[in-house]
């Protein structure tokens, strides 16, 4: 055999595996990127059951207080229903903004019931809600920052080779545009959509 042959072939076997070793260095990063997303998404999901499983027993409490509130009472119960119901992460980005919106409402009348702010178990739900909320958002900035990473690679050669041999495909934000929060005849809120 030709030893310029062999040379050549020694030499295409090594490029050859140099472009699979890196393809699968490719693969494994961006698997981890989504594998990443997802947890990121599995923790703001576990935060938003754990309001949703607290507001039937705030809306308890404080319907014996705020008989007159009836609208305010049917708007937390109405956005939560929609933010149980909500399958995307766009739909749960403007279910959890509907829902916090009701919440700060009902929290802003409840300061017209003095007998209300006194009740322990309105205090403590006040403040369990307040914190899952703050939860969220951090949560939010953080899922936010890894889907901007994920979405990135994805745009970038020759990881965009890559993303479409395996279906791979950009993910959403989880916040809620200005035309959303128009939509719902509300301003809009810094620390509901902008993480």
């Amino acid at each position: 055999m030709n030893p310029n042959a062999i040379v050549a072939a020694a030499a295409g076997s090594f490029v050859f595996a140099g472009i699979l070793v890196y393809a699968i260095i490719l693969y494994n990063s961006l698997v981890r990127l989504r594998n990443d997303n997802d947890r990121a998404w599995a923790n703001i999901d576990v935060l938003l059951k754990q309001r949703h499983d607290e507001i039937p027993n705030l809306v308890e409490t404080v319907r014996g207080y705020m008989q007159h509130e009836r609208q305010t009472l049917e708007a937390v119960t109405r956005a939560r229903t929609a933010s149980i119901s909500a399958s995307s992460i766009g739909q749960k980005a403007q279910a959890d903004w509907m829902l916090t919106s009701a919440l700060r409402g009902l929290f802003a009348v409840a300061e017209n019931y003095p007998r209300l702010k006194a009740n322990q178990n309105f205090l403590r739900l006040q403040m369990r809600i307040s914190e899952l909320e703050e939860r969220i958002a951090d949560r939010r900035e953080l899922f936010n920052d890894e889907v901007n990473t994920y979405n990135t690679r994805l745009d970038q050669v020759p990881e965009v080779l890559v993303a479409m041999l395996i279906g791979l495909k950009p993910r959403d934000f989880f916040k809620v545009s200005d035309e959303d929060r128009k939509m719902a005849g509300s301003k809009p809120d810094q620390r509901s959509g902008t993480a």
